[in-house]
């Protein structure tokens, strides 16, 4: 008897499973800068002092600045002027929301990402298999209304639901991400949902706990996935291996 048979529902993480950066945060932040008629920043000072204000806004505006309120593009303003602060230029308002602009419109359009190959594929095969397909990802909202549709992932033909960080005001690892997947995909029990993701401590334990099944992809390697699979996690290097395992993996 396969996994698959068993399933009524997948759900499927996005960074890094279905969709990946293409190049790195600084050489977005200096195009910024040099469209403005900026020297380009040093980019290991910027990725430093991007990491210490996203964690900052994090904690202090989780989700976006849901339960505050906050606009998506205050909560991005404040983090990238933070950003460049932390990595040493304070540049004067004018300046700043050239940069800011060029940075906000990147970031909110495909430019900056690369979809797997086997990702498409995958999430339409499950589909034609009579799954429900949902998303879940610690995002703001441009990730349902822009970025995924313009990378081909479309609701209606690659996914039928999405639990989006930003719009629901709770993220991973906090299992209530998944309760909410579950009663989006219309209250299936869930051990009847596989929950695919690359991380253990934001996808496979907070799912797994909720009694779903759960699958990691190791795309790039990861030393961790060692002890990923030593703790009886089942780990497989694409979604192509997962078509694999989902048709023929024993009860």
């Amino acid at each position: 008897m396969s996994i698959l048979s068993r399933l009524r529902c997948i759900t499927v993480d996005v960074t890094g499973t279905l969709i990946a950066y293409k190049g790195q945060l600084g050489d977005y932040y200096c195009m910024a800068a040099k469209s403005a008629g900026l020297p380009c920043p040093d980019y290991k000072r910027m990725h430093e002092g991007f990491k210490i204000a996203y964690t900052d806004m994090a904690k202090q505006y989780p989700c976006f600045g849901h339960a505050a309120k906050m606009p998506n593009i205050v909560w991005w303003k404040t983090c990238v002027r933070d950003s460049f602060v932390k990595a040493g230029y304070d540049y004067d308002e004018e300046t700043f929301e050239k940069v800011f602009r060029r940075i906000y419109s990147t970031f909110g359009s495909a430019a900056p990402y690369t979809i797997f190959p086997d990702s498409q594929p995958f999430l339409r095969w499950a589909r034609k298999q009579g799954l429900i397909v949902g998303i879940v990802s610690n995002a703001e909202y441009r990730y349902q209304d822009v970025i995924l549709p313009s990378l081909g992932l479309n609701k209606g033909t690659e996914w039928d639901f999405g639990v989006f960080s930003g719009l629901e005001g709770v993220e991973k690892p906090n299992p209530r991400i998944y309760e909410i997947a579950l009663e989006r995909a219309g209250n299936i029990p869930p051990e009847e949902v596989l929950h695919i993701g690359d991380s253990m401590r934001k996808d496979y334990i907070p799912a797994t706990s909720l009694g779903m099944h759960g699958l990691l992809l190791d795309r790039f390697k990861t030393p961790d996935a060692k002890t990923w699979r030593d703790s009886g996690a089942p780990v497989l290097p694409d979604l192509e291996a997962a078509v694999t395992w989902l048709t023929s993996e024993k009860a």
